[in-house]
């Protein structure tokens, strides 16, 4: 056979045996494991090879330092007994986590030497020597199932000390979604009545088809299963790699370890071998999985720092995890001086976009920074907004044999920072921030290391500054999830630099996220304009012309209109059937995000008033005051009403907020829930699939809220971001700006620092320049001497100038720590003292002057003309439901939504013309379109629709004319464009005579098929012609004007009893003729 065979043991799993015996494991036929587990199939730890080698790596154990001892016979056997007997009555991942503790942390066992008892830990595997250990696989793993004398049988099973750790199910690549077959299998297998005694042992689960493969581990549902890509430092690296698997893959196996191989097979497999081993043989996909995940060094360290149990479930490290902490480990390994001469370690950013597991990351990073040996008693703080990663941490780090504190209090952090041990501590940030201001002495230990979950949070203000000069030789390393824009650099500068990057773009290529599909709608807008003007005028009336523009732009934004009660109705409305005809029923959950808390309320009375979804609201608290300003607030009094019912039914804000949370999570209700700024970070539940947004959302914060429903969930093939408000452009700014790993250069980073140095520079000019204004002030103390300087209009606009500009300055520079280095205490005060003596100044002259008008006692006049006079009809698409991550796709969707102005008012007047040389032919539908057309111009010249939505509605409306496409139009007319033509007449005619418009279209549907047998009977007689001028033969015209006007009496006055005249009837019949004479012509 001189063609490739694609048998699944040729092409899979003899390559794999063979790999894997040259990677180091011993091949063990079946008759000699079968032989090992005393020809039981319902044992499945190779006992004999377990108890030779717990004799070898426990006949060392430290007594004293200069005496060691062995661990007896009967404590290995108890060992054994221990692993064998794992208990599955308390749930297979809980039997998973106890084999995973005796394999990682050992057993503890007590014997007695030289006549006292001494305690000692029985190791199953030896985690810091690898070559101590005995690598096997074997392949036909048969094991009896749990329920009957039948058997399931794995492919491959690789042995660590005889106990089973790799499960491989190999598949053919010629076979139809071969992976997804092993993966199938794999999880059969795991089932209550499989063979789950055999896989509660296993560490990786691997599927394996030639040329692709994935990797798991136990419970992993399908969805979860993961892809691996090998990461290197260089393309030296990545050569020699290269090069070492083709090495591997083409070296030969021993005659004696080919003879155990094939001597159980027929003699044309070996055959079938030797001939492919004759010429070179490329590396498949498999092999590199094989290489990289099971290795003995790599699968060691696998299991060992990178297994974790989060929430019930069991989960291995994806491969950027898993190098992001490798590369972090060797940036931290070895501190060196800094220009000031300080021994210090180099931090970083790691930006691993939402949704790829970074807070797991962040527990894999602190338990392998703990575990160094080259570092000496480290303390790890680990700094997040998670309260319920500690259990998880704390559970991690019993291998480490370091307990894990949480700093409840900043109190409590100060004092296990300056405590001489070492430590794991964990933190949020408020409390990290409050325990950074509170330490008196800095802490100059460089064995200091704090990890922080979205760093970008925590290095604006003089936060950071405060974290560098309490701690300053700490390494800081920051975690982010969101990308760092390019005005963010000064994040990574900072903290040390970029240290690894896992972007949108690869998470989604494999697997780690879905991708996400955006949706622009909004509500058409009809706005009275009249009255609106006129109110607006007597609100406004005691305003000067400035304060009367300033007055109209404040209450003429977007987001005032936002809250217009039946824009929102209308939101509603089109939210209700959108996740009802799509979503409900289905498991899957929603979010709606809106501007303000007491939108939040509305939009979930109305909700509830429409009764299709079932819905919460979570808001933050709010002020005690808030409400009782003013007996007009009535917005703020919903708010305060509706805060109070909550906390008489849950009983404080945190109760409220942990029972709507969990209700949402693990109750079919509510379907959707509704917030402002809440969850819109760190909240991770999966099942979240549709994103509703109805406000305005930009850079970290737009990116951070649309992760929401990027998770990965059994079925869920995309995330759906559905946008009311309109926020195409900023989504798209946001994917523009945010800078790649590539982008950060070390030039970049010395440039962010260089200009925010220049910047601080210009600080003390400011400062000048600032009191140069108030120099003719005789007493400074003196309140009224500078507000009388201030008096004149163009003096107080400079001077707010130069506030303002001084502001920005300093808050640059306390930002900085070279800044703090740099100046005295004393002068730094003074800046502080004096900008906040500045600010005072502006609030009174601003007032005094009536610069500034405290609009919020007119917000709810102005609130209740726009609920009254600005109306909204149904919600229309204004984009197309397009992947986000496409980016051509997306980027077509952006341009069509930017300054399409005169685009469209082209498409309009070749439309109108269309229009008016084809009137005749069809003329209900051709003025309907002529009146949408008219519409759409005068909405936009009004501007009550955007750019974007004129474009979009006279694209339609070209569409629609061109193709002769009505929605309106029945199905059965749609191949019947004469009939249709009849059809629309009729419905014209009749809607004015029929209130319920169903029956008038059903009515004209029926007639207009009868009008237009009627016609074709009478035009073309038998033929396939039409009769030769019988436009104007008296005999048929006059004939068909009858024949239609009795119908229409008979088959739609009469019968449906409508009050119609005989001369309506005629002038209805001579239109249907006329329109007959131009479509069938002779």
């Amino acid at each position: 056979m001189e063609t490739p065979s694609f048998v699944e043991d040729h092409i899979s799993q003899i390559p794999a045996i063979q790999w894997l015996c040259k990677l180091g494991f011993e091949y063990l036929t079946e008759s000699e494991e079968l032989q090992m587990r005393g020809n039981k199939t319902q044992q499945v730890i190779l006992e004999e090879i377990l108890r030779k080698q717990l004799r070898l790596i426990n006949s060392e154990k430290k007594v004293s330092s200069s005496r060691t001892t062995y661990i007896s016979d009967a404590n290995i056997e108890n060992g054994i007994r221990s692993l064998q007997e794992i208990q599955l009555n308390e749930g297979y991942i809980h039997g998973c986590e106890a084999v995973y503790n005796l394999l990682t942390l050992g057993m503890a066992v007590e014997q007695s030497v030289d006549g006292d008892r001494k305690s000692f830990t029985l190791h199953f595997i030896d985690w810091d020597n690898p070559e101590n250990n005995k690598f096997h696989v074997t392949e036909e793993y048969r094991v009896m199932r749990s329920t009957s004398r039948d058997h399931y049988v794995p492919d491959l099973v690789l042995f660590i000390n005889g106990i089973p750790i790799v499960i491989i199910e190999c598949k053919r690549p010629d076979m139809k979604d071969p992976l997804r077959q092993a993966i199938s299998q794999h999880l059969r297998n795991q089932q209550e009545d499989g063979i789950r005694s055999l896989y509660v042992y296993s560490q990786i689960l691997l599927s394996l088809a030639s040329q692709e493969a994935s990797y798991a581990t136990n419970g992993t549902p399908e969805k979860f299963w993961a892809k691996w890509k090998e990461k290197f430092t260089s393309e030296k690296d990545e050569r020699n790699y290269r090069d070492e698997l083709i090495h591997i893959k083409n070296s030969r196996l021993g005659p004696a370890l080919n003879k155990k191989l094939f001597g159980e097979r027929f003699r044309y497999v070996q055959e079938y071998f030797e001939a492919l081993e004759g010429e070179e043989i490329q590396v498949t996909e498999q092999d590199e999985y094989l290489y990289n995940l099971c290795h003995p060094e790599r699968l060691m360290d696998l299991i060992y720092s990178f297994v974790l149990f989060d929430d019930g479930a069991k989960k291995i490290t994806r491969y950027q995890q898993y190098f992001a902490v490798k590369k972090t480990l060797d940036r931290i390994k070895y501190p060196e001086k800094d220009e000031k001469g300080r021994l210090r370690r180099k931090g970083g950013v790691i930006w691993h976009t939402q949704g790829s597991g970074k807070s797991l990351t962040m527990v894999m990073l602190a338990q392998a920074i703990a575990m160094e040996t080259s570092i000496s008693n480290p303390k790890v703080i680990l700094v997040t907004d998670r309260t319920d990663l500690d259990r998880q941490i704390t559970n991690t780090f019993r291998k480490c044999g370091m307990e894990v504190s949480n700093a409840a209090t900043g109190s409590q952090l100060v004092h296990l920072l300056e405590s001489p041990s070492d430590a794991v501590v964990t933190t949020i940030i408020n409390k990290f921030a409050a325990a950074v201001k509170k330490i008196q002495q800095p802490l100059d230990n460089h064995n200091i290391f704090v990890l922080i979950d979205e760093g970008h949070r925590t290095q604006h203000g003089t936060f950071n500054v405060e974290m560098q000069k309490a701690l300053p030789n700490a390494c800081f390393i920051a975690m982010t999830g969101t990308p760092l824009f390019k005005k963010d650099k000064s994040t990574a500068a900072k903290f040390g630099g970029m240290i690894d990057a896992y972007t949108v773009d690869q998470a989604v290529d494999d697997g780690a996220v879905v991708p996400l599909l955006y949706e622009g709608r909004l509500p058409r807008l009809d706005v009275n304009s009249g009255p609106l003007d006129k109110y607006f005028e007597m609100v406004s009336e005691p305003f000067s012309e400035k304060e009367k523009a300033d007055f109209k732009k404040k209450f003429s934004r977007a987001d005032q209109i936002n809250s217009a009660e039946q824009r929102i109705y209308s939101i509603c409305w089109d939210v209700s059937l959108h996740f009802r005809d799509n979503w409900k029923g289905t498991g899957f959950k929603a979010m709606l995000v809106c501007d303000k808390k007491v939108n939040a309320i509305k939009f979930k009375e109305v909700l509830d008033e429409i009764g299709l979804l079932s819905s919460e609201v979570l808001i933050s608290p709010v002020d005690d005051r808030e409400g009782e300003d003013s007996a007009y607030e009535q917005s703020s009094d919903k708010v305060q009403k509706f805060w109070k019912r909550m906390i008489q039914e849950h009983g404080t804000p945190k109760k409220y907020e942990t029972q709507i949370i969990n209700r949402y999570k693990n109750q079919p209700d509510p379907e959707i829930i509704i917030v402002v700024d809440k969850l819109l970070t760190g909240f991770d539940e999966p099942k979240t699939t549709v994103l509703y947004l109805t406000r305005n959302l930009q850079d970290h914060k737009l990116l951070q809220a649309i992760a929401r429903v990027n998770r990965v969930y059994p079925d869920k093939d995309f995330g759906y971001v559905i946008d009311y408000y309109g926020v195409i452009e900023n989504l798209d700014d946001a994917f523009k700006m945010y800078s790649a790993f590539q982008a950060f250069e070390e030039e970049d980073v010395e440039g962010t620092l260089v200009n925010i140095s220049e910047e601080i520079k210009k600080l003390p000019q400011k400062y000048s320049e600032l009191w140069d204004l108030f120099k003719g002030v005789g007493n400074t103390r003196d309140a009224e001497a500078y507000q009388q300087v201030l008096r004149d209009e163009a003096i107080r606009a400079s001077f707010y100038d130069k506030l303002n500009s001084f502001a920005k300055s300093l808050k640059l520079a306390l930002s900085t720590i070279s800044f703090h280095e740099e100046t005295e205490q004393s002068q730094i005060e003074r800046y502080k003292s004096d900008l906040l003596f500045f600010v005072k100044l502006r609030n009174a002259v601003s007032s005094r002057y009536s610069d500034r008008i405290d609009y919020s006692r007119y917000e709810s006049q102005i609130q209740k003309l726009i609920d009254t006079h600005v109306t909204a009809e149904e919600v229309e698409p204004i984009t197309e439901l397009v992947n986000i991550f496409d980016q051509e796709s997306f980027a077509a969707e952006v341009e069509k939504t930017v300054g399409e102005a005169a685009k469209a008012d082209k498409i309009a007047s070749r439309t109108a013309k269309h229009i008016a040389e084809n009137m005749e032919d069809d003329p209900a539908f051709y003025k309907k379109f002529s009146q949408m057309l008219s519409q759409a111009i005068a909405d936009y010249e009004s501007r009550r629709i955007s750019e974007t939505q004129y474009l979009q509605k006279v694209k339609d409306l070209m569409n629609g004319v061109l193709n002769h496409t009505d929605t309106d139009l029945p199905d059965s007319l749609r191949e019947k464009p004469v009939a249709a033509a009849f059809f629309g007449l009729t419905s014209e005619f009749l809607n004015e005579k029929i209130s319920d418009q169903k029956v008038g279209k059903l009515i004209s549907e029926q007639a207009s098929h009868s009008i237009d047998q009627m016609v074709k009977t009478a035009v073309f007689g038998s033929g396939p012609k039409a009769i030769v001028d019988w436009e104007n033969k008296d005999a048929i015209t006059g004939k068909l004007i009858i024949e239609i006007g009795d119908y229409l009496i008979d088959e739609v006055r009469d019968k449906y009893q409508l009050e119609l005249s005989f001369s309506e009837l005629d002038e209805l019949a001579v239109k249907i003729l006329e329109v007959a004479k131009r479509r069938y012509k002779s």
